[in-house]
């Protein structure tokens, strides 16, 4: 599964923690997350994660992108809900199209530790089929391909 993580400033230690805690679920999927955040995870844990822009210089737009065209199954997005309106103009757009496209989103650590755990058991595993790049999706076209 592809896991979006973002973590505002005052969450960094947070999500490097989360992602400590579990390392062994995160391992078996692919993780992208905003610049900085990317870099706590990895030297928190050593996991691979694709960094994209920071948060404030569009990564949270790439993130909002790929929910949108169903690259993302997941979003955790620890979030300071004291920061300025103007930013969370921004989180508003991510939050919209994970609800429009079914994507489980998590705001707080509580909620974070529910969807991983959800994932650790299987519950989420309906979204290797609404995500069209997901290995179910791409191992049914090669199988699709391969009969005509």
């Amino acid at each position: 599964m592809e896991i979006a993580i973002i973590a505002n400033d005052t969450k960094k230690d947070l999500v490097a923690q989360f992602c400590i805690a579990y390392c062994g679920v995160l391992a078996k999927h692919n993780i992208c997350a905003t610049k900085m955040t990317g870099r706590a995870i990895s030297v928190a844990t050593g996991l691979e994660v694709e960094e994209l822009l920071p948060g404030t210089q569009g990564g949270i737009q790439q993130i909002t992108s790929r929910v949108l065209y169903n690259e993302i199954d997941i979003v955790i997005y620890l979030r300071d809900a004291n920061r300025s309106i103007d930013s969370l103009a921004k989180d508003y757009a991510l939050i919209r199209e994970c609800d429009i496209n079914n994507v489980p989103l998590a705001t707080n650590i509580a909620t974070a530790e529910t969807l991983i755990c959800a994932l650790d058991r299987g519950d989420l595993d309906w979204r290797d089929i609404v995500n069209p790049k997901s290995e179910y999706n791409r191992r049914k076209k090669a199988r699709e391909s391969g009969k005509k």
